[in-house]
């Protein structure tokens, strides 16, 4: 069942108190857009409508940043005047020439909205037979949400305020939670019935539901199975409150899958991760962007991995880690930061206070003590001494550092760049490396070491 889903993301958000769009801000490092727009692809939606307008060109930026592979099927359309939101769908539907088929229309500040909540909710304006359909839900405090009115036959009366609620209707569970499907045709004959004869002067999109029962038109409601699906963020503080029922969500399901946490209170798991059995998650992990996970590893505590494919049996203890590729039984950390372009081998080791960048690190080659390597190519058995450091900016270049297999690099090495360390060399301790070294040689770079006898005691006599 295809459906076109319009996704309403021009309003102000004020009560954000922020210079950012609200569809912007991000639950578990994603912005709240495209939790919803993923949302409606994977309930497989063919045509996406994000209507744009408060900070248009930085949702526009989101979505064409995130969806390249998906430009044919989301579109965006701005609202250039925002006079409410049956406005704004009219507006989608000029845009698009929808005249027919499922139309589901959602916030796009409900980040929790499962797929299969969009597609039995658009299942219900499938056949024609209904016209319209509020979603709704079953907090469990109602207290605040317009309430749901059905009649005997599980028609829609009306939607009624909190504020305007009788006891009796008060009493009703069911709320509404903003969103709405419509068949098609029903939605293009009759949005343009919607007046602005209110207070604000706007065309509200709930006036639709009246206008197709006067109509003569059958309009319901659909509960989504689980009310966390259909809450918005209007706050900072719901921002946060969402994002830890995704955190949970997440959690659980990973949980399911065979991941253990220590307390899985205490890890942040972004929706695009995935986690391999066996594989222990510490507290105070975070994962963001799109980051891959094998089996049997221990991740954190203390432990920030973006854009990062891991392998199996690796151990990565307080790792800062971005764009990053891992493989097995490899071991990094505690405090350690990799970059952008950093590979790691199979049963690498990288430890406390190094930083690699762009570099590729060869099987079994270690870097374990406060070093930095950057731009280098190494090769495997390799040992970095601590201390030692690859000086691959000139100023105005990043230069490469190339070491082969089997070498030793002796402690508080400076690696000027470009160089060329050959297999099984050695450098000398304390040694600044500015020729190539061949393979097999000891290279030693240092003054001669003079002895002054009595400096001290000759010192002291002249203070």
């Amino acid at each position: 069942m295809e459906a076109t889903a319009i996704i309403l993301a021009a309003g102000e958000g004020t009560r954000m108190k922020s210079s950012h769009a609200k569809v912007a801000h991000k639950i578990l490092g994603k912005p709240m857009i495209n939790w919803v727009v993923d949302a409606t692809l994977a309930a497989g939606c063919p045509h996406i409508i994000v209507v744009v307008g408060s900070h248009a060109d930085e949702v526009r930026a989101i979505i064409d940043a995130s969806y390249q592979d998906a430009a044919a099927t989301i579109e965006c359309v701005e609202q250039t005047e925002r006079l409410g939101t049956g406005h704004a769908v009219k507006v989608a539907l000029e845009a698009s020439g929808i005249v027919e088929g499922p139309v589901v229309v959602l916030n796009g500040d409900l980040p929790l909205i499962q797929p299969e909540t969009i597609e039995h909710f658009a299942a219900t304006v499938a056949t024609g037979e209904t016209a319209a359909a509020a979603l709704s839900m079953l907090p469990p405090d109602p207290f605040g949400y317009g309430r749901i009115v059905l009649d005997d036959t599980g028609s829609l009366v009306e939607i009624v305020e909190q504020k305007d609620c009788t006891p009796e209707q008060a009493a009703i569970q069911e709320c509404n939670a903003g969103c709405y499907a419509f068949d098609g045709a029903q939605l293009a004959a009759h949005i343009g019935d919607i007046t602005n004869d209110n207070a604000q002067g706007e065309y509200y999109l709930p006036d639709m539901l009246a206008i197709l029962r006067e109509a003569g038109q059958h309009v319901t409601s659909f509960c989504c199975d689980d009310y966390r699906d259909a809450l918005g963020v209007n706050s900072r503080t719901q921002l946060a409150e969402l994002t830890a029922i995704a955190r949970g969500r997440i959690n659980e399901a990973l949980m399911a899958e065979g991941v253990t946490f220590i307390d899985p209170s205490l890890a942040w798991i972004g929706p695009d991760c995935t986690v391999g059995r066996d594989t222990v998650i510490w507290p105070l992990t975070f994962m963001d962007g799109t980051c891959t996970i094998g089996e049997g590893c221990e991740v954190g505590p203390n432990t920030r991995l973006t854009n990062v494919t891991c392998g199996n049996n690796s151990s990565l203890n307080e790792t800062v880690a971005i764009d990053v590729v891992i493989e097995n039984e490899v071991t990094c950390g505690p405090r350690a930061y990799l970059r952008p372009g950093t590979h790691l081998l199979d049963r690498a080791h990288v430890g406390t206070h190094v930083e690699i960048k762009k570099s590729t690190i060869g099987e079994g080659s270690k870097v374990p003590h406060l070093s930095y390597i950057g731009d280098t190519t190494m090769g495997s058995g390799v040992n970095i001494g601590a201390g030692s450091i690859t000086c691959n900016y000139d100023g105005v270049h990043k230069n490469p550092t190339t070491i082969g297999d089997n070498t030793f690099i002796g402690s508080n090495t400076m690696m000027v760049a470009p160089v060329n360390i050959g297999s099984n060399a050695v450098t000398g301790a304390g040694g600044t490396i500015t020729k190539d070294v061949p393979d097999g040689a000891l290279a030693l770079e240092r003054t001669d070491q003079r002895i002054i006898a009595g400096y001290t005691e000759r010192k002291r006599a002249r203070q």
